[in-house]
């Protein structure tokens, strides 16, 4: 056990990452995560931390004391491979706002609620959970949070936890998404049907399909069945929390038009951020290096340029399957009432 004096440091202190969440203690699991290692981590999860075995644990009754220390939260839902990241990146903006990059909590929230949660007491470990990770760092504004695309079922949830929040919804065009796909090759042909899975489980994979018809499918038609599932997600999270909250973007508008998405959601997010400050964000390392390399690859130049040749490559070995599979997602999207063009959009 921890001392009290201990308890309200860590509480106060937003570089104590409220981490996990352990259901049979019903504690909270914090790790020592200074704005340094946020920078140098792709994701704050267990595979990229240093110290994950160094928690501190405290008690969920134990945390009253930070319940009236938050900054505004707000969120960006994703679809995967869409540059996500890369804008969570954007947002550690000493003095402005800080990006959280997939807090391990919220996947928490998910795998409980699968193993069969009491909805009332999630609902109230997903409220505290919120308020320890709207801790803000110094003197930032705002926490900008950016939940792995497994949360996407909670999105509503938490919104609603947090009535004044906003989100952007980020996703790929489809044709994109498949490209970032085929180019992990068997990793990437594996996670699309661990997301499947994963869709299946909490309800919102879209209809239309047997068992057996969604194991005929090859590879990248169950990516696209991925795809198509969160899109028409995303819709839903329009519809119920309406587009004044809720705005839409692309990730290759977000490429080629970064200096107006920067500026876009500091006016949603209600950042206050001046010319200066969006344009050191856009000359930064969130745009110039990429944010997916190991450690010693971290600072290589990475920029729209780039990605559009790693694109074209994909595409001279599958451009052909790729195709086929984008056409036929659209006559899926079509058969079962999916908008592509879910509206709303932040540009």
């Amino acid at each position: 056990m921890i001392s009290t004096v201990q308890q309200d440091e860590i509480l106060g202190d937003a570089s104590y990452l409220a981490h996990r969440y352990d259901e049979m203690s019903d504690a909270f699991r914090f790790l020592s995560v200074p704005r340094e290692i946020h920078r140098q981590c792709t994701f704050i999860t267990d595979e990229h931390l240093p110290n994950v075995d160094q928690f501190k644990a405290i008690a969920r009754s134990e945390l009253a004391a930070a319940s009236s220390t938050g900054a505004p939260v707000h969120f960006i839902f994703h679809s995967a491979y869409c540059c996500s990241t890369m804008l969570a990146r954007a947002f550690d903006i000493e003095g402005v706002s800080m990006g959280l990059k997939e807090p391990v909590v919220l996947n928490d929230m998910i795998g409980w609620r699968r193993r069969g949660a009491d909805p009332v007491k999630q609902q109230q470990v997903m409220e505290q959970s919120l308020t320890l990770l709207s801790r803000p760092f110094g003197e930032d504004r705002a926490v900008i949070i950016k939940p792995s695309n497994i949360c996407n079922p909670l999105a509503i949830e938490m919104l609603r936890l947090r009535p004044e929040a906003k989100a952007l919804l980020l996703y790929a065009p489809i044709e994109g998404f498949l490209k970032s796909i085929a180019k992990k090759e068997m990793w990437g042909r594996i996670w699309v049907r661990d997301v499947l899975i994963g869709t299946l489980k909490d309800g919102y994979a879209i209809g239309g399909f047997s068992q057996d018809e969604l194991l005929q499918l090859t590879d990248l038609q169950v990516a696209a069945i991925g795809w198509l599932s969160q899109h028409a997600l995303f819709a839903k999270i329009i519809t119920e929390i309406g587009p004044d909250r809720i705005k839409t973007l692309d990730s290759d508008r977000f490429l080629t038009q970064s200096p107006e998405t920067i500026a876009a959601l500091s006016e949603l997010y209600r950042l206050g951020m001046d010319d200066s400050q969006i344009d050191a964000v856009v000359q930064g390392p969130a745009f110039t290096s990429h944010s997916k390399l190991d450690q010693a690859k971290r600072g290589e130049t990475f920029d729209v340029k780039a990605r559009e040749q790693e694109q074209q490559q994909v595409a001279e070995i599958h451009g052909a399957e790729i195709d086929m599979v984008a056409t036929w997602a659209k006559a899926v999207a079509d058969s079962q009432g999916i908008q592509l063009n879910i509206g709303s959009q932040l540009l």
